[in-house]
């Protein structure tokens, strides 16, 4: 997944980047219900009526309760039997928000953030942040101190297109690095929007801050690796890429890598 957000991805990938200080254009507004049953369309009809039938199954009685149970349930088949995070996602925070558990919420939350972060259509990206943000925002609530939860609300703003004002996130983010330099999470984030606003100096120094406290961070190696590709300083970019291959046993992953590095030599 790491490897495909970074060839692939939205945010990371090589190419021009949208700069934060422009507004982009708007992307249309996708209901929960359009998202799921877009899902649903490429399910067959046991599986369907399997979650027909715990989508339907809170009856009179103790329904707070039995409607925790359901989100459970249709979170774990939605994950584990038809393997789609997303809406496993979603129900998990559904299910934590009745539970009012700060630990479900920013769990959910980091797994739509990570799907925002891969998503390369934009009204799908516009509702994971969406939906991310929520969750956050309700686990801020009950732990006010958590700077994780406060970074993630930022990385809904840079990423996520619910905000004409992505610096609203950057700024809430810095705020976090400047207090904690050790923060490496905070780190990353501001690295990829030094990327994403084009300004790879920056990006670059937030990147090397995370690797010498975190050597073998792969992620950081390779966002390093194409930071300096963007900038066209080739040596750089190819020893950084030479050194994710160090850290990369995956043989297609490393075919990809081997074949940017002899590009830029």
């Amino acid at each position: 997944m790491l490897l495909l957000l970074f060839f692939l991805g939205n945010t990371v990938a090589p190419g021009k980047p949208a700069p934060v200080g422009e507004t982009p254009t708007a992307p249309s507004v996708l209901s929960t219900t359009e998202v799921i049953t877009k899902f649903k369309s490429g399910i067959d009809t046991q599986r369907l009526q399997v979650i027909t039938q715990l989508e339907n199954s809170v009856v009179r009685g103790d329904v707070h309760n039995q409607q925790v149970h359901v989100y459970h349930q249709l979170a774990s088949y939605w994950m584990d039997t038809l393997h789609n995070e997303i809406i496993g996602a979603y129900y998990t925070g559904e299910g934590a928000k009745l539970e009012n558990s700060e630990k479900n919420l920013t769990f959910a939350a980091h797994l739509l953030l990570g799907n925002m972060m891969s998503a390369t259509d934009a009204s799908m990206q516009k509702w994971l942040a969406t939906q991310a943000k929520e969750l956050f925002d309700k686990a801020l609530i009950i732990n006010p101190a958590n700077d994780s939860t406060k970074i993630g609300i930022g990385v809904c703003y840079m990423f996520g297109n619910i905000s004409e004002s992505p610096m609203q996130g950057i700024l809430a983010i810095k705020q976090i690095a400047d207090k904690d330099s050790n923060n490496l999470y905070a780190q990353m984030m501001l690295g990829l929007g030094g990327i994403q606003s084009q300004q790879y100096d920056k990006a670059a120094e937030r990147f090397l801050t995370v690797l010498r406290k975190q050597p073998g961070n792969i992620e950081a190696i390779l966002d390093l690796a194409g930071t300096y590709e963007r900038m066209g300083n080739k040596a750089e970019a190819v020893k950084w890429y030479e050194n994710a291959l160090n850290y990369i046993q995956v043989p297609q992953a490393r075919k990809e890598i081997e074949e940017r590095i002899k590009s830029l030599q």
